[in-house]
């Protein structure tokens, strides 16, 4: 998978722990980061893709990540 598109993101200019806060308030700190992102879509698509499950990526928490995966699973069997 391409991965070009995070240089363009705006994590690019931000220290990587940002991303993978121990806390809630950090992640919400990280999700700020990722509203109006260039890359947003790809870059979340990529964490699912490849299945990471640290950290927050396109704007969204492990969870959130773990949530879009089981409604795709869900909407595919259907």
């Amino acid at each position: 998978m391409d991965t070009n598109w995070m240089a363009r993101g705006n994590c690019a200019t931000q220290p990587p722990d940002t991303f993978f806060p121990s806390d809630g308030v950090g992640v919400e700190i990280a999700k700020r980061i990722c509203e109006g992102c260039p890359v947003q879509e790809p870059c979340l698509e990529y964490a699912l893709r490849q299945r990471i499950d640290h950290g927050v990526w396109g704007g969204c928490s492990e969870r959130q990540r773990r949530r879009i995966l089981r409604a795709r699973r869900l909407a595919t069997a259907a």
